[in-house]
């Protein structure tokens, strides 16, 4: 009983450092973007995860956790992998609207809830699926203004939805299977991530924007921006790692619709963005959706935890989509025929 208020105690702290780090890191983004007029989301990105990595380095020099070793091959595909599906957002929120870019993001929870059924053969109560539902109804009708297709936008949304998805799940899977902790797994991984966002991100950015960060004049009050938002993501980027790890990938793609009305709500409350009762309705609906899906996930938690379903599921899980993983972190142990 202990253990289980201390795993909740965990929990709860990882998901109001999420909510509390990614409103944080939006609101101040959004001052450097909008107001400063630095448009290099990409980039910045990438600068995030350079101080994230090196600020685990300081904390592990520290000895305030310890480096587990992890297969590189596994380390690199994830990091990649991650990289990768920032590129591809930021991508597709540059050529699609701003509402097909919500609809992009509304997609990846029933693409991660079907890619977890198929290959992970985990099963969703309908009772999930209708809180989720709901969710994705209310967060909707809160966000969603236009619709605009077009080509190499719909393409980009579609791998954007991919990478981030099966992203999610490996941060999730590689967690438990190898026996690492999140600050571990983000410490190993981070370097990657930066070093394909650091070579891609100017590209992207001059894409999107048809500017070149490196000839962007540097304020100080603009580096005192860059310099806070870089600190907040790691703050981000490791209660990212935390939840999904604690979690799993849907409950994290949940909170973040949580973060999507909040953040719509503070700027009409502080900024005083425009608001309808479009707006304010969607956000209700959103909030029932979330609490449904807590308490259910709450109570078939409690359930699988008594009869030890969960753990029994996962040691009997031999998937396609998590054979490369496998095969990497274990390519000396039995089984070698998996890796053809």
């Amino acid at each position: 009983m202990g253990e289980m208020s201390s795993h909740q105690a965990g929990v709860i702290g990882a998901l109001f450092l999420s909510v509390a780090s990614s409103v944080s890191i939006v609101i101040v983004n959004k001052a450097l973007m909008s107001n400063l007029g630095f448009p290099f989301a990409t980039t910045l990105t990438s600068w995030h995860l350079m101080v994230t990595y090196c600020t685990l380095h300081v904390a592990l020099r520290m000895n305030l956790f310890d480096n587990k070793p992890i297969d590189m091959k596994t380390v690199i595909l994830f990091g990649v992998l991650n990289g990768v599906s920032i590129g591809f957002l930021n991508l597709s929120l540059g050529f699609n609207s701003i509402g097909f870019y919500q609809m992009t993001k509304l997609a990846i929870i029933p693409f991660t809830v079907l890619l977890e059924t198929i290959f992970l053969k985990k099963q969703f109560s309908q009772k999930i699926k209708f809180s989720l539902f709901v969710l994705l109804i209310g967060v909707g009708i809160a966000s969603i203004t236009d619709l605009q297709l077009n080509f190499v936008g719909t393409i980009l949304s579609l791998l954007a939805i991919l990478t981030t998805c099966v992203g999610q799940i490996l941060t999730n899977t590689i967690q438990k299977r190898l026996n690492v902790s999140s600050t571990q797994l983000l410490y190993q991984s981070a370097p990657f991530q930066a070093s394909i966002l650091f070579v891609s991100g100017p590209l992207v950015d001059q894409c999107l924007t048809k500017q070149n960060v490196f000839a962007h004049k540097y304020s100080p009050i603009i580096s005192a921006f860059i310099l806070l938002s870089c600190l907040i993501a790691v703050s981000v980027n490791f209660s990212t790692f935390l939840v999904i790890g604690k979690t799993s990938p849907v409950t994290y793609q949940v909170l973040g619709h949580l973060k999507t009305c909040l953040v719509l709500a503070f700027g009409y409350t502080l900024l005083h963005d425009p608001f309808t009762s479009r707006n304010i309705i969607g956000i209700l609906i959103a909030i029932v959706g979330m609490g449904l899906y807590s308490y259910f996930y709450t109570l078939e938690n409690k359930k699988k935890q008594g009869g030890d379903f969960s753990s029994i599921s996962q040691n009997k899980e031999t998937t396609p989509l998590l054979a490369a993983v496998k095969n990497m972190a274990y390519q000396d142990e039995e089984n070698p025929d998996d890796k053809k």
